[in-house]
């Protein structure tokens, strides 16, 4: 077992009713460092949570009592603790309900020991819970654009210090489009951006939807863009000034437009 890390982010939480899996994955995070606790059913998950407040959650999406997506759902009514999940249900559509529920990352099983070790490093180090580097936390500056505030290591957007509830999927998308610094992206740029990596199984289409639910919650006009603007045949950019203005000018002629 390694040293202890020169920060302790606090422990991860191991969520899995197979006991074998719970002790593998266990053995590698401790060799890490880290320090772990274990839960076997959602409810147990839950209660540890609050009972633990846990650095990160690894979580199954099969699990007795509450299922992974209900306990994620609970997680993130309460706080953005990093969740990455652990599931024999890899498929496209089981990987989008996780991200899209607030998962922070996705491994199907059969998985590889050490590719979770490091994925929960990646995940703790953008959520500024550890620096790669020395352990030692890392904050990092928020995302400003507008009326809008993205906190990059609580994963929390404001609009005018108002919370916005985006998941985990359209935080991602936001702050991708905000760091481009209106250039544009296409859609296999966001699927990236998004999944952490080329999906080829993850439509183009599904970013559109993303995209749409994302505008609804930033109460944004696609035809009048203040933060999301298409560009047709090519992808998404964040809003140009201009667009902007032009979108408050033709809303306050109606009457209808709310900053």
């Amino acid at each position: 077992m390694r040293s202890p890390l020169a920060a302790d982010p606090g422990p991860i939480l191991v969520v899995d009713d197979d006991r074998k899996i719970v002790g593998l994955v266990r053995t590698y995070l401790e060799r890490e460092g880290y320090r772990v606790v274990a839960a076997t059913d959602g409810r147990a998950a839950l209660a540890a949570v609050a009972r633990e407040m846990p650095a990160l959650v690894v979580l199954d999406m099969m699990l007795p009592e509450l299922d992974g997506l209900e306990v994620i759902r609970a997680v993130r009514k309460r706080d953005r603790t990093p969740i990455v999940v652990l599931s024999a249900r890899g498929g496209t559509a089981d990987r989008i309900a996780g991200l899209d529920a607030g998962a922070d990352d996705y491994l199907p099983k059969p998985f590889s020991p050490a590719e979770l070790v490091l994925r929960v490093k990646r995940v703790l180090e953008r959520s500024g819970r550890v620096d790669g580097g020395s352990g030692e936390v890392a904050p990092r500056p928020p995302i400003a654009f507008r009326d809008l505030v993205l906190d990059r290591d609580r994963f929390e957007a404001t609009r005018d210090g108002q919370p916005i509830p985006l998941t985990t999927l359209e935080f991602r998308l936001l702050a991708a489009l905000l760091e481009a610094d209106g250039r544009v992206l296409s859609r296999e740029r966001l699927l990236d951006a998004v999944y952490g990596q080329d999906d080829g199984d993850v439509l183009d289409r599904t970013i559109d939807v993303h995209i749409g639910r994302l505008r609804d919650k930033l109460g944004d006009d696609a035809d009048h863009p203040r933060y999301v603007a298409t560009v047709r045949g090519v992808g998404y950019r964040a809003a140009p000034m201009a667009a902007a203005h032009a979108g408050r000018d033709a809303a306050s002629t109606t009457g209808s437009f709310d900053a």
